[in-house]
């Protein structure tokens, strides 16, 4: 009996290390129709969801959010509907992050001391500290997601590491980072090795060195294996949803995904799952991909081997 104990523990444990959860992640704010947060949790496709972008900070600026459309973000209170929606995601298990950065603003960091003034900044009007000009209201963020492409990377260490220490019994503050597939990224290979980051995205697209081409994936792959050893928490594979959604390529196909480009990563002890970009243009694609991580070959396989050793 204690043998055939110590058995199952055994398969217990391997499944839920081969089966640990992957799912998948997506930017909403880009998009004025992409419609509401609310309605994007309400698919059922995401567990996490980085809100974009927070994309002026830094060296003294006014810190300003570019919802595109979703919300006046001059106007004090206006955007305060969308802590609703945070809740109500949140009350789904889903995590809602705010994304820093993207391809478009103004934002730099100057100095340890200005991380240590953003990192308070987003502390006090996004996480779990108080300010009068909270902008989701009394909504608390789930973490910060680094998406910076602009300027140098310098002191984006010093910030995620800042961030990192407001963790605590009543609140976990999770970092996520969306580098591009060249390894390592220009911008946050310094922050990535820290090792303070939960998740890492990585954008497998607007890439040609490192993403898919027609047919074939072995660049891709290629430089999976390279990230599979950064000093994070999670990886995922990062893909646009549509062709319309990368202009310089890296789209493939969601059965391809399933049946090539899966099978191939999905197996070390990292991978998390999959980032599609964005909410916009996820038009089922998310979903399919959803579909093929939890039905997956390899989730399958483990259950039967299960089956097998029980009946045994």
């Amino acid at each position: 009996m204690a043998i055939l104990t110590l058995t199952l523990i055994i398969l217990a444990t391997q499944f839920m290390n081969l089966c640990h959860g992957a799912g998948i992640a997506t930017y909403w704010g880009q998009h004025g129709d992409e419609g509401t947060l609310a309605a994007a949790c309400a698919t059922g496709n995401y567990q996490y969801i980085n809100i974009a972008f927070l994309n002026v900070f830094g060296s003294g600026r006014i810190p300003q959010l570019n919802l595109s459309g979703h919300c006046n973000t001059s106007i004090h209170g206006s955007c305060r509907w969308i802590g609703d929606d945070i809740v109500a995601c949140q009350k789904k298990g889903i995590q809602v992050l705010l994304s820093l950065g993207g391809g478009v603003g103004t934002y730099s960091l100057s100095s340890p001391a200005d991380a240590r003034q953003v990192a308070d900044y987003l502390w006090d009007n996004f996480l779990g500290g108080t300010s009068n000009s909270r902008p989701f209201g009394n909504a608390i963020l789930d973490g910060i997601d680094f998406h910076i492409k602009l300027g140098s990377g310098k002191n984006y260490d010093t910030l995620a590491k800042l961030l990192s220490t407001r963790s605590s019994a009543q609140q976990t503050v999770y970092l996520s980072a969306a580098p591009h597939c060249p390894f390592p990224d220009t911008h946050l290979s310094e922050s990535i090795k820290t090792g303070v980051f939960d998740y890492v995205w990585v954008q497998f697209f607007n890439n040609p060195s490192c993403q898919y081409d027609t047919g074939n994936s072995t660049n891709l792959v290629h430089f999976w294996d390279k990230w599979s050893t950064a000093n994070a928490g999670l990886i995922f594979l990062g893909l646009p949803a549509a062709v319309d959604a990368a202009t310089s390529g890296g789209y493939i196909p969601v059965d391809v995904v399933i049946t090539e480009v899966l099978p191939e990563i999905r197996e070390g002890p990292k991978f998390g799952g999959v980032m599609v970009w964005s909410r916009y243009y996820d038009e089922g694609y998310g979903a399919a991909i959803k579909g093929g991580l939890d039905g997956g070959d390899g989730g399958d396989h483990v259950s039967n081997i299960g089956i097998a050793i029980i009946l045994n």
